[in-house]
């Protein structure tokens, strides 16, 4: 009882409302506490686990292949000798067995040939590879609230400037930092003070802040969606210092886990080698998961908002997306896209492409070719009669359910509610999107307005 009162009383403390002119430090630290609390909500849910574990198993089945087409484009900058290295760095916490299994895995990727593939070999290669970028995105996509993936083309010319690019950035800058750290004038700096205390320093931090890039760039990239530098960083930044942590832990666990290795012998290793790649799939996702909070801290709520929005308030929000883009279209200011809709709105963006693809569906709007898209009307705003947005809404959110069985007082409900429907699209027909963008007022039912003053 006395736990609960507690953890009652800190979710109060973290969730109440404050004044405006609080202290910077108080309202970061306040925001942070809010981001670690929806992040533990979303951890227990259980989704980010769940995704987690299916990376893992399909990166168990596409390392080889990843790692030998990352091979053969290195190989063919000369910068291949780093992918071992790497390789042992992320298998470090594994202990003394993380460089077996880190040989035998290079020993594999040795043995692979590309060039004897041939062509349905090699086409099985970059499937299997572009398979795990595609579950990759799909989990990123969940974190993001986006439903829709790439298509086909997108994806095929993305996934491999993701997987060829990449690697040969990621390495040639570890390269470049090991070849100033090797200079002649560097080694020199290190023997005065405080030029070597300061590199000594430097070389610590650097190989964090290639992680840092790593990951800032898989958040921007991977997504199907605009994420801001910022947030990536900001994501990024988190997930380094979780996989820090995570690795120190690992690796003292390696250390006192003599009985498992007695009781699994050689499977041991391979359980452990599962269990590490489990740890790094959900701190990449809880990067990712952050970066989203980042970029979205209209999201960060204290209880869990359902996914479904009510009808009424979808309604609302489809006639003021109209509104905005008339508005702007009218007065030929910048055409609005996605994400400044949803800042505007203050809700999330994965709510609003809704939306605007329902509207695009019915012909309302219509998205430029510009990247991100903008919207604009699909035709004069003053022949596009509320009607049209409301029941558009309603459409899409239509089922096509039906009550069974049917009755005499279900006949006449429906009756009565068809005659509500034929009503208010009498009333919303009379009034079109260009009068709501122009600043038009309404008296009552009267139809007559007035421009305002």
């Amino acid at each position: 009882m006395t736990m609960k009162l507690f953890l009652h009383g800190i979710k109060t403390f973290i969730w109440r409302e404050r004044s405006r002119e609080s202290a910077a430090l108080i309202r970061y630290s306040i925001w942070f506490l809010r981001l670690m609390y929806v992040l533990g909500r979303d951890l227990i849910q259980g989704q980010l686990a769940l995704r987690a574990s299916s990376l893992s198993y399909t990166t168990l089945l596409s390392l080889v292949p990843l790692l030998a087409v990352s091979f053969s484009v290195l190989h063919a900058f000369g910068v291949y000798n780093m992918l071992e290295p790497l390789l042992l760095q992320f298998l470090e916490p594994l202990g003394p067995k993380g460089a077996e299994v880190g040989e035998k895995i290079i020993s594999f990727v040795s043995n692979v040939r590309v060039g004897v593939l041939g062509s349905v070999g090699l086409a099985v290669l970059f499937y299997t590879v572009i398979s795990l970028v595609n579950k990759i995105e799909k989990s990123f996509n969940f974190t993001w609230r986006v439903e829709e993936n790439r298509s086909l083309g997108r994806r095929f010319s993305d996934y491999l400037s993701v997987i060829l690019v990449g690697p040969v950035l990621m390495f040639s800058a570890i390269g470049l930092s090991a070849s100033l750290m090797s200079n002649s004038v560097v080694q020199q700096l290190l023997t005065i003070e405080p030029f070597g205390t300061a590199l000594y320093i430097a070389g610590k931090i650097i190989p964090n802040l290639l992680i840092v890039l790593a990951f800032s760039f898989i958040y921007v990239f991977i997504p199907n969606t605009k994420v801001k530098i910022v947030a990536a960083v900001g994501g990024a930044l988190f997930a380094t210092i979780l996989w820090q942590i995570a690795g120190w832990a690992f690796a003292s666990f390696i250390a006192s886990s003599t009985k498992y290795a007695a009781i699994y012998s050689s499977f041991a290793i391979l359980i452990t080698f599962l269990i590490w790649l489990y740890l790094n799939w959900l701190i990449v996702l809880i990067g990712a998961q952050t970066a989203y909070y980042i970029q979205n801290p209209g999201s960060i709520r204290e209880e869990h908002v359902a996914e479904e929005m009510s009808e009424e308030l979808k309604e609302k929000l489809a006639l003021l997306i109209m509104t905005l883009i008339a508005e702007h279209h009218y007065y030929r200011k910048p055409h609005w896209n996605m994400e400044q809709l949803a800042q505007t709105l203050g809700v999330a963006e994965n709510r609003v492409q809704d939306l605007l693809q329902i509207l695009e569906k019915e012909q309302l709007i219509i998205a430029s070719a510009d990247q991100p898209p903008a919207w604009i009307p699909a035709r004069d705003t003053d022949t596009i009669s509320l009607d049209e947005v409301v029941f558009a809404v309603r459409r899409a959110g239509d089922r096509g359910e039906k009550i069974i069985p049917e009755t005499a007082a279900i006949h006449r409900v429906e009756k009565l509610v068809r005659a509500v429907d034929r009503l208010l699209k009498r009333c919303l027909s009379a009034k079109n999107v260009k009068e709501l963008a122009v600043g038009v007022r309404y008296k009552g039912n009267d139809d007559t307005s007035e421009n305002p003053e």
